[in-house]
Order: C-alpha cells, then structure tokens, then sequence
C-alpha cells in the first residue's frame, strides 16, 4: 500500500502515541461526499501500528471554506476555532492524521483543540503535501 510511507515517521515518536484521530469533516460534507478520507487511513493504520483509533474526538463546529486558493493568513482565519475536543483526552499523546497538508493551518487548529482538552502532545502524520506559496 502506498500510504505506507509511515516509515519515515520516526518510530520513537510513534511509540508514544497512545491514540489516532483524524482531522474531521463538517457532518454536511461528509454528508455529501459520503466520507472522509482521513478516517479511512487513521482507521487503517490504527490497525498498522496497534493503536485505538477514535474518530470521534475532534468534531468540526462549522462549515469552513475551501482552502485551495487561500493564503496561509487566510487559511488560518479560516480554521480558527473551526474544531472541538469532544473528549477528555487528558494526558494522551495523538497521533493527527491528515491526507494532505499545504501549510499546516487545518491540523494546526486540530491540535489546538486537543491540547485545549489534555492531550500532551498531538504529532501529526500527513499522506501528502502541497507546496503552496502565497
């Protein structure tokens, strides 16, 4: 599998985590795509990597813009206080997966919410990336 480039993830720090989460879509726009790409490969290297996937401890709050054209300062309006803990997630150390990060704004607010609710730490695992200059 190709998503398997996990290998480059240092393996102490995937030692630590205790949790996988992925960055959640608006309930709208998983409404309409019908899923969420981050959720299938969470869910995919929780298995990997024997570790409890929990998909439900970030919620999205709102509905935010597309991103694609946006700036980071923009991006980062966009996201700000776009995502929840849901869960008490006190002393955990997450592991945030991401299909794709451009500037790093959307797992950013993730993190935030987490360490807001208790995490220790959040790393964030990505599949791709995009080299956006604006």
């Amino acid at each position: 599998m190709a998503f398997l480039k996990a290998a480059f993830f240092p393996k102490e720090l995937l030692e630590q985590c205790t949790k996988i989460t992925p960055v959640p879509l608006h309930k709208d726009k998983l409404h309409l795509r019908g899923y969420n790409q981050s959720f299938l490969l969470a869910k995919e290297l929780s298995v990997l990597l024997h570790l409890p996937c929990d998909a439900q401890l970030l919620e999205r709050t709102r509905q935010t813009d597309a991103q694609a054209k946006m700036t980071r300062e923009e991006r980062l309006k966009n996201v700000k206080n776009a995502f929840v803990a849901t869960k008490d997630v006190n002393g955990e150390i997450i592991l945030l997966i991401d299909d794709v990060l451009t500037t790093g704004a959307t797992v950013d607010a993730c993190a935030k919410a987490l360490k807001k609710n208790g995490a220790e730490k959040v790393f964030v695992l990505t599949v791709a990336t995009g080299n956006k200059k604006k």
